[in-house]
């Protein structure tokens, strides 16, 4: 099947989509009760806000594949509405979750359905990505209780480790509480998700 967002020479523009952004890792420190009780209280506040919307860049590879372009986030609950633009091959999709229900348009053949929007978008592009637990890391937050978490000097998530998953945070902004602008994540097979947020919104 044909992937969306092919790309020979893409791989290393998905380098270079982010070079100017990336940031080097900031220190960390293991988790103690207090880390711990202060990231419960910040997840507690952002499950108090179900309503979140980001605009930014991603670069995404895996497998010798990649692909980099806008991105626009839209949250509501578990609803979702999520946009890329590829620059290079002037194509753009949209993944759509609504009422337990995933749809992906502007694929050639028309649009797909599914209930996993993962395996939706895997199946269809080549591209794997991580939404349900993305929609917490791109917060700062864990996706479960169960996930590592190491900290910056300032109290922030450093590094969260989950479900196969790293997740490295490299900027954030002053927002109360604070919100990632740089979040990095890779799997245990090396296929990596890059984010640099230019804009938080409601």
């Amino acid at each position: 099947m044909t992937r969306f967002l092919r790309c020979g020479a893409a791989l290393a523009a998905v380098l270079l989509v982010l070079a100017g952004c990336a940031t080097a890792p900031p220190a960390r420190q293991p988790a103690d009760a207090a880390l711990l009780a202060a990231q419960a209280a910040r997840e507690q506040a952002l499950a108090a806000r179900p309503a979140w919307s980001f605009s930014g860049r991603i670069a995404v590879s895996a497998e010798g594949d990649g692909g980099n372009g806008r991105i626009e986030w839209v949250q509501r609950g578990e609803d979702f509405e999520i946009r890329l633009a590829a620059p290079v091959t002037r194509r753009s999709w949209t993944l759509v979750r609504n009422g337990g229900q995933v749809r992906l348009e502007g694929l050639d053949g028309g649009t797909r359905h599914g209930a996993d929007p993962q395996a939706l978008l895997y199946e269809a592009t080549g591209w794997l990505i991580p939404f349900d637990a993305l929609q917490a890391w791109v917060r700062g937050a864990r996706a479960s209780a169960r996930a590592d978490i190491e900290f910056a000097p300032e109290g922030r998530p450093a590094l969260i480790r989950e479900q196969g998953w790293t997740v490295d945070y490299r900027a954030w902004d002053a927002a109360t509480p604070a919100r990632p602008l740089r979040v990095f994540a890779e799997d245990r097979t090396g296929a990596r998700v890059r984010l640099v947020i230019d804009a938080w919104g409601e």
